[in-house]
């Protein structure tokens, strides 16, 4: 290689700062390279002094560690040597001309070889020489590669660094000293003897170590419970400790032993007396315990649920935290089924939302949960806070005396069946109390339960409890399970159809109405306006679930106008606006203007009149059956009560005839809506209640099975056959039939709980089928007006509509007279209009004719 001396002098000097970084880079990547195990031991070695792993382990360990590294760090340093070369300046020129284009150093320092003397060669030479230096000016030192990733894949240098900061953050350099007092047999080699000491605060507090040969001042304060760790060296009994901080009476090793650890449990003084040796005195800071309470009164939320505000601190940060509530049986008002003692339930038990990533020693959260559904809903309780901290040390809170939030039932019926579902859950001693209240609400169900189905589920939960409290088998699985079936019924009485959902708009306007005229407050108006934006969504919902959402149409005088929901929507946040602004007669003016504008809402029905179709007459004969079916079950219970108790169940029979003739009380016992009308049908299957006595067994058992033919002969006639729903509902029916077989067996052989139990079955199948067919007839209609929107224009035998389906204009004109918007913003929608054909205007991807047309429209319109 070239060296440097044959450079031309111009650009030897040029390259003289470049060359020389080059050499030291070079220098540093073949070091490296040579010694970097040598450095990786040293460092490993130095951590372990650092961190003090020589003072844990025992003396043989840690010499012969001592002398294992010593001939480690031996080894790599001559392998190193062995290996390192260092670099000459022919490598550094040549390193460098590697980083330019062409290599021009080596260019500029030859000579030319053939064509001298030709004045020509000469001449191109020249150039080719001056264009080289020129590019050699600007050459820049060459980086050196310090990569070692494939001489160590271990990564174990890595290893020794990571070591060294862990060192450098927890560890100490004093404590490489203690090395040079170590000698075999745990002799002093130093002067004298020396000693060490750490006190460490406990984790949960997220204070430092303290480091004691660091502490100059007489005295300092630590946590409560911190970890004390004394460590002597050289002879034993020149150093001892005399502590007062630990409060031990037992166990106290010697005061010279080299290693002594204890807590600091009180305040007092740490000694350690001899040469070199200092006492501080401590103060230990106890550990304060956490507080929490209530930021404001328990409320009621959206949707019923509870919030409970509250504030908990601690010196140290919050551990976790409960929410007990009790009952708080002194303020219950004992009457109707609450007067009877309570059975023991166990308190409610929460726990309370804990700040995750925020500060801890003081925040404010809030409890929310839904009590709804808990026997206590509604009712008198106490509730109190506990918090812990790390420590275990535990603050309460004062109780709060409030009534536990719940769900809000309007309707009168399903007030009635969640207050004897409550009575239910209280005591299952009220279980014959509940039975013949419900019974009572459900003597005449005409004008009380708008949906037939409900009827006949309350009837069904009714007669289950009844059987369950005559044979002594209420267990707490029947309790849940009736108080459930009965919270259902009351969520589908409240919440069931389009007339609840109306009235519950009505309840909630006059509530908004009577807040405005007593001046309620800011918070008292918020809420009851969200009580009124739900009902009216609820309200809305219904009538889209009707089909019918598109056809409201709001009469005032003689107009008729639609009513969207986004105008609904405007009309209430403009009122909650004004009512914010304090214009309580402007807000109460529009009030009366949505009230009138609801009361005058006609719903557009849809299909009125004509024949019923296969599936309608289907639904209505399977909901017969379910009747009778119902009919006889009730029947069969009372002759379930005849045969484990004659006595009562006679007098009872006494009772009704007093009361309502001959045989009422039990004709009333499965009237249903709906059936009035009814009676022939009835009249041909077997009236329930019409056999006289003594032949009840045989007449029940007969028209259990004609029940059953009538079900065969409805399975046959079902539509729907081929279809997943209609199939399925098939299967339900099957089932049922099945389950009356059962039945009418055990009626036969006067086994009435067991006949109750399949004939329970039995309705239950019978109401999956009618749901399942109820489905197939919704599908069925949706692909019928699929197909019916798809002949728009082409089912017209006198042609009068264009393919659009409008009427078509007189005397042949193109067009309608029909008023396409029917008072919708007619300005507003040709802007819509307008800015969804610049839109389509400006999309290239759309076929050439299309946008040719988009543009004739804008340069029209």
């Amino acid at each position: 290689m070239t060296e440097p001396a044959q450079l031309p002098p111009e650009a030897a000097a040029r390259l003289a700062w470049p060359l020389r970084l080059t050499l030291v880079g070079l220098v540093a990547e073949r070091g490296v390279r040579a010694f970097w195990p040598l450095w990786s031991v040293l460092i490993a070695v130095l951590a372990a002094l650092m961190l003090g792993l020589q003072d844990i382990l025992m003396l043989e360990v840690v010499w012969g560690v001592g002398v294992l590294s010593v001939l480690a760090a031996l080894w790599t340093a001559v392998r190193g040597i062995q290996a390192f070369r260092w670099p000459t300046q022919g490598q550094a020129l040549e390193r460098l001309d590697r980083t330019l284009p062409g290599r021009p150093i080596a260019a500029i320092s030859d000579a030319q070889a053939i064509g001298a003397g030709d004045p020509a060669s000469e001449a191109v030479w020249r150039a080719h020489v001056a264009r080289m230096a020129e590019r050699a000016r600007e050459a820049k030192a060459a980086r050196p590669d310090l990569k070692l990733a494939t001489r160590d894949p271990y990564a174990l240098r890595y290893v020794a660094l990571l070591g060294l900061t862990v060192a450098l953050l927890f560890g100490s350099f004093l404590r490489v000293a203690s090395v040079s007092e170590m000698a075999p047999g745990n002799q002093v080699v130093a002067s004298g003897p020396s000693w060490e000491g750490w006190v460490e605060p406990p984790l949960y507090t997220g204070l430092p170590s303290l480091y004691l040969n660091d502490i100059s001042r007489s005295g300092f304060e630590v946590p409560e419970g911190s970890r004390v760790t004394i460590r002597f060296y050289g002879e034993i009994g020149e150093l001892s400790l005399n502590e007062t901080v630990s409060a031990r009476t037992e166990d106290i090793p010697p005061a010279t032993d080299p290693v002594q650890a204890f807590d600091v449990l009180q305040s007092g003084t740490i000694e350690i007396a001899g040469p070199g040796g200092q006492s501080w005195n401590l103060t230990a800071i106890e550990d304060e315990n956490p507080s929490v309470e209530f930021d404001g009164p328990i409320t009621q939320g959206e949707g019923g649920w509870m919030e409970a505000p509250f504030v908990a601190s601690d010196d140290y940060g919050v551990a976790a935290g409960t929410m007990t509530v009790t009952l708080d049986l002194g303020e219950v008002e004992r009457r109707y089924g609450l007067v009877i003692d309570p059975e023991p339930r166990d308190p409610i038990e929460l726990d309370i939302p804990i700040t995750i990533t925020g500060d801890r020693t003081q925040f404010a959260e809030t409890v929310v949960d839904d009590f709804s559904e808990h026997p206590w809903a509604n009712l008198p309780v106490s509730a109190s806070l506990s918090v812990q901290d790390a420590a275990e040390h535990e603050g309460m809170s004062a109780p709060q005396f409030a009534t536990l939030p719940g769900r809000r039932f309007f309707d009168p019926l399903a007030k009635a069946i969640i207050e004897q579902r409550r009575d239910l859950l209280w005591n299952r001693a009220n279980a014959p109390r509940v039975a013949q209240v419900l019974r009572a609400v459900s003597f005449q169900p005409e004008g009380i339960f708008r949906s037939e189905t409900v009827y006949l589920k309350l009837r069904f939960a009714v007669r289950r409890l009844e059987t369950r409290v005559s044979l002594g088998r209420l267990t707490d699985e029947v309790v849940d399970e009736t108080a459930a079936a009965l919270w259902g019924l009351a969520l589908e009485i409240e919440e069931g159809d389009l007339g609840d959902a109306l009235e519950r708009l009505r309840r909630a306007q006059d509530r908004l109405a009577e807040a405005i005229e007593n001046g309620a407050t800011d918070e008292e108006i918020a809420e009851l306006m969200q009580e009124l934006r739900e009902a009216m969504q609820d309200y809305m919902n219904q009538l889209a679930q009707q089909g019918q959402g598109e056809q409201q149409e709001m009469a005032e005088g003689q107009e008729m106008q639609e009513m969207t929901g986004d105008q609904l929507q405007d009309m209430l946040d403009r009122l909650q606006e004004l009512m914010e602004q304090g214009r309580m007669a402007e807000a109460q003016q529009l009030l009366d203007q949505l009230r009138q504008m609801m009361e005058n809402m006609q719903v557009a029905q849809g299909q009125q009149g004509g024949q019923q179709s296969p599936g309608e007459q289907a639904m209505e004969g399977l909901a017969e059956t379910l009747r009778e079916q119902q009919g006889l079950s009730d029947e069969a219970f009372r002759d379930l009560q005849e045969q484990y108790n004659p006595n009562a169940q006679a007098g009872q029979s006494s009772e009704n005839e007093g009361e309502g003739g001959d045989g009422e009380g039990r004709g009333a016992e499965h009237d249903q809506p709906g059936s009035q009308g009814e009676g022939g049908q009835q009249g041909r299957r077997g009236e329930p209640g019409s056999e006289q006595p003594g032949g009840g067994e045989g007449s029940l058992a007969d028209r259990q099975q004609a029940l059953r033919n009538e079900l065969n002969r409805q399975q046959q006639n079902l539509p729907g056959a081929g279809t997943p729903e209609g199939d399925a509902a098939r299967e339900s029916l099957g089932r049922a039939g099945e389950a009356m077989d059962d039945a009418e067996e055990a009626l036969r052989q006067e086994d009435f709980a067991e006949a109750l139990d399949s004939q329970s079955q039995a309705m239950e199948a019978l109401r999956e089928g009618m749901r399942e067919l109820a489905e197939q007839m919704a599908e069925q209609q949706q692909q019928q007006g699929g197909q019916q929107g798809q002949q728009l224009g082409q089912n017209d035998p006198n042609g009068s509509r264009d393919p659009l389906g409008r009427e078509a204009g007189e005397n042949g004109r193109i067009g309608t007279d029909e008023q396409l918007l029917q008072g919708d913003d007619v300005y507003r929608r040709a802007r819509e209009l307008l800015d969804e054909i610049r839109k389509r205007s400006g999309e290239q991807n759309r076929p050439t004719e299309e946008l040719e047309y988009l543009k004739r429209l804008l340069e029209r319109f």
